[in-house]
């Protein structure tokens, strides 16, 4: 499974009051209290759920949810902090761009499962292009989020990421558009810009994340 994003800060706590005290109403407040906020759980929960299963794309991305296979991949534009490509990284709706496949690795360097997948996975990519084979011209796009450039460039150092990485300091692309929790997940992408498989977590290896790659080749190859 994907490994959550990093958690928020604890609110200060409200003026006046002792650190470590636990503040309490009185007992028959705090079960009207209780009761109505149980009463509007049960609400909410029926809302979503019917939104979810009724809804244009309880995985469809710009519908509201995460993007599943078949959906249109979600576009998105950012400031390249990978060490090779352009300045922008941009993902349009026709996929990789210039109707090529792609391949979107999401990422961060807070997250301990993307070090141990990352690595390989890069080992991989800089064997398709040294053999400029099919599997070279797959445009092979990473998504750092929550960290400050400067952490994200040093975390791409150590475990030998040579590709373009879009900058998601703020996680917009992560959660914003792609409704992702946490970190890794990889999106393959065919030609025409639909996403032919997302997976979830850390489970590729080496082999797995190239045989991936070809199901978006035609040939194969």
């Amino acid at each position: 499974m994907s490994e959550a994003a990093p958690p928020e800060p604890p609110a200060p706590p409200a003026p006046g009051a002792t650190p470590g005290t636990d503040l309490r109403p009185p007992r028959k407040r705090f079960i009207l209290i209780g009761f109505a906020i149980g009463l509007l759980i049960v609400v909410l929960i029926g809302l979503f759920t019917s939104i979810g299963s009724s809804g244009p794309g309880s995985g469809g991305g710009s519908g509201g949810g995460q993007p599943q296979a078949g959906d249109a991949v979600p576009a998105f534009s950012a400031r390249n902090i990978g060490p090779v490509g352009p300045s922008q990284v941009s993902v349009p709706a026709d996929g990789g761009g210039h109707g090529t496949p792609a391949v979107l690795l999401f990422f961060g360097a807070w997250c301990a499962s993307c070090r141990q997948e990352l690595p390989p996975l890069a080992a991989a990519v800089r064997q398709q292009e040294q053999a400029h084979g099919g599997l070279s011209a797959i445009r092979v796009i990473g998504v750092d989020s929550f960290y400050s450039d400067a952490t994200a460039k040093s975390f791409l150092e150590q475990v030998g990421l040579r590709i373009p990485v879009a900058s998601d300091s703020g996680a917009q692309i992560t959660s914003g558009q792609f409704w992702f929790k946490g970190d890794p997940y990889t999106v393959f992408v065919k030609a025409d810009g639909t996403i032919d498989k997302v997976v979830a977590g850390a489970q590729l290896t080496a082999a797995s994340f190239t045989a991936d790659e070809r199901a978006l080749i035609p040939s194969g190859t």
